[in-house]
């Protein structure tokens, strides 16, 4: 029990991190190219409570964990009027992939801290430094997922953002129409994957780059330990 409680200390604030890390991203570079909108309404702030969205960030995840099926939620979106960027087409492409790459950056610290904490270790770490390595593992993998499930071109996800860039014009506005459709899309990438846990959907899709990325994180960490 106690290492259940501690194991969700850890877990919970590498997801607040990542995810508010990832929204703020949004505001900040959509602020940059021409688009004050998150910040007129106070969303560029690291306060984890003004990014919580009572459906997404609670209540979908506490139904989920309690029936059993596969963890999925969101934060409050930051609002980004796409008509006030500078260059609305390739703003808005900018502004989705400042998410993602974000959380890859973040992933990347974590690798550095991880190689710095690790340095003359001969054997498992135990104690507070045992906890820190292991809270630091999860914080890569954490950054890493959230940064490529988020890529998945699939509306409301910011690789929709960037699809819709780099479609010709008159392909994009059809597009742009699955952008209304885009909760009851990823409702039904939830349900698929409760029905039916065996069809591997994110294990085939997402699973696979997340593990070779770790594994180029954890060889930087290696590095950095053996130095």
């Amino acid at each position: 029990m106690t290492e259940t409680l501690i194991l969700a200390a850890i877990l919970i604030p590498c997801l607040i991190v990542a995810i508010v890390f990832h929204e703020v991203a949004h505001g900040w570079t959509a602020l940059a190219l021409g688009d004050p909108t998150a910040r007129d309404q106070n969303r560029l702030s690291l306060n984890p409570v003004r990014h919580v969205d009572p459906v997404g960030t609670l209540l979908v995840p506490g139904l989920l964990a309690i029936v059993g099926g596969p963890i999925f939620g969101w934060a409050k979106p930051v609002p980004v009027r796409q008509e006030r960027l500078d260059n609305p087409r390739y703003g808005m492409m900018a502004v989705a992939a400042a998410g993602p790459a974000t959380n890859i950056i973040l992933g990347l610290i974590g690798a550095v801290v991880l190689g710095l904490l690790a340095i003359g270790l001969t054997e498992p770490p135990t104690g507070a430094l045992g906890w820190a390595i292991t809270a630091l593992n999860y914080f890569i993998t954490i950054n890493i997922f959230l940064a490529l499930f988020n890529l998945l071109p699939i509306p409301p996800f910011d690789g929709s953002h960037i699809v819709q860039g780099l479609l010709p014009r008159s392909l994009a506005v059809h597009y742009a129409k699955l952008q209304r459709a885009g909760m009851l899309l990823l409702v039904g990438l939830i349900a698929i994957t409760w029905i039916f846990p065996d069809s591997g959907i994110i294990e085939n899709v997402v699973l696979p780059p997340v593990d070779w990325m770790r594994e180029k994180f954890m060889a930087i960490a290696i590095w950095i330990a053996a130095g």
